[in-house]
């Protein structure tokens, strides 16, 4: 039987991959500006460290996450200096998301030191979720993200805003395609009340919704807005708005980021119901939406976490941040008509017109890498015209010809691919030549 990859699963090469690695040197060059350094954390974590902070009445704790066991049931413990025993095995799950394991680690490194600086970091990482697989939703996905640690100041959130919708323009998407949408989901002081007034409105509505709504009711109220049973969104359209029952402090908050938003010349639309899919958020969410003709939806979005660290073990920290999913994005670029991973990469290629003279091919190929120049040889004993051929499918833009006259002569001979021209180039300055020729 052949192999084949698992559903849901993709493989990354070629012009998919290009296309991945230049979503990641975008983010790179942008976040890099705005002092932001790069986090690679576990792809597989302790079930809690999701648990604590996603919530465990979201879809993704529920039903999506990749669950695992460490070794057997109990794992034998030796220790220097200490007695053998048991331990139960690790419950343990693929990453769904990257805020919480980046939160894990602020805690267990101690990142964000008391009246310390902000931290400000940013990943490109495969998350894993077990759902339906379908166009754009993998189980196996790839998602840049960013995370801000210790930054109360509404500025704070704006500026995330900010960066997300630059990030959106970099990769070459239109401003015009992007519905971005924000909300504030409150913080401790005002949405238990609030939570009670949603919860009411469910029971009271009970005939109408979806068993996962009446135990959502019980659980975290607030998950039936993000139900994906229509007629239940159509329901909950008419519950308590949470922008009417924020505290002081949470609408002053509020007002501030659209201030800021204002001033910088980003369009938004308010929706009272966004509360994105996990329980860790508070104050600021917000969602951007590709608005093309393609059925894509929501291509990332994020908001404010002020007590993820301290259900992760840590002191009270605030955060917020956001992810952008890569396969989404390849989407919506490629319904605007954006080519995100751009022409196949052009070479160098030496030929050689004798096996004889393979030796010579071999340490010219040597200093022209060693130069920095992307190069192609023959590794198959294949005729010149053969090679030729081959260069012509690797793309390159110069040919670097060896025969018995060359190699007497100390000489190559570069020939330009597009033009057919060729020159003469000495052996001890071929990288020379062929980087000016090159440009």
């Amino acid at each position: 039987m052949q192999a084949q990859k698992a559903q849901g699963t993709e493989d990354l090469f070629g012009g998919y991959m290009r296309a991945w690695q230049h979503m990641q040197e975008v983010a790179s060059t942008l976040f890099d500006a705005y002092g932001f350094d790069m986090i690679e954390t576990p792809a597989m974590e302790q079930v809690d460290t999701f648990v604590h902070g996603i919530g465990e009445s979201t879809d993704v704790v529920r039903k999506e996450m990749f669950r695992a066991v460490s070794g057997a049931l109990y794992e034998q413990v030796m220790g220097a200096g200490s007695e053998s025993g048991l331990k139960p095995r690790q419950r343990l799950a693929l990453r769904p998301e990257g805020t919480a394991g980046v939160v894990r680690a602020a805690v267990e490194n101690n990142l964000v030191p008391q009246g310390g600086a902000p931290v400000k970091v940013w990943y490109a990482e495969a998350m894993f979720r077990g759902e339906r697989p379908q166009k754009g939703r993998l189980r196996q996905f790839h998602q840049v993200g960013m995370e801000w640690l210790g930054a109360a100041d509404p500025a704070a959130d704006a500026e995330s805003i900010i960066v997300l919708m630059e990030f959106y323009r970099r990769l070459g998407l239109d401003a015009s395609k992007l519905r971005l949408k924000i909300n504030s989901m409150g913080d401790a002081t005002c949405r238990p009340a609030y939570r009670d007034s949603v919860r009411s409105f469910i029971l009271d509505h009970a005939d109408e919704m979806c068993d996962d709504c009446i135990e959502r009711a019980e659980i975290n109220p607030l998950r039936a807005f993000d139900c994906k049973n229509d007629h239940c969104r159509e329901v909950m359209a008419a519950a308590p708005k949470v922008t009417d029952c924020l505290c002081d402090d949470c609408a002053a908050h509020y007002a501030q980021v659209k201030a800021y938003l204002d001033e910088a010349g980003i369009s938004y639309e308010e929706d009272p119901t966004l509360v994105r899919g996990l329980d860790y958020y508070t104050r600021t969410v917000f969602e951007v939406e590709y608005a093309g003709d393609a059925n894509i939806g929501a291509i990332g979005g994020g908001g404010r976490y002020d007590g993820l660290m301290e259900l992760e073990g840590g002191k009270p920290t605030p955060g917020i941040g956001f992810a952008v999913g890569f396969e989404r994005i390849a989407l919506a670029l490629s319904d605007a008509g954006v080519d995100m991973a751009g022409e196949e990469p052009g070479c160098v290629y030496v030929a050689n017109t004798d096996p004889d003279l393979r030796g010579a091919a071999f340490t010219a190929t040597l200093a022209l890498r060693g130069a920095g120049i992307r190069t192609e040889a023959d590794y198959q004993g294949r005729s010149l015209k053969s090679q030729f051929k081959q260069a012509d499918k690797h793309h390159a833009r110069l040919c670097v010809i060896l025969g018995p006259d060359e190699v007497a002569a100390g000489a190559a001979t570069v020939r330009d691919m597009s033009t057919h021209e060729q020159v003469s180039v000495p052996m001890g300055e071929l990288a020379e030549g062929v980087t000016r020729m090159l440009g």
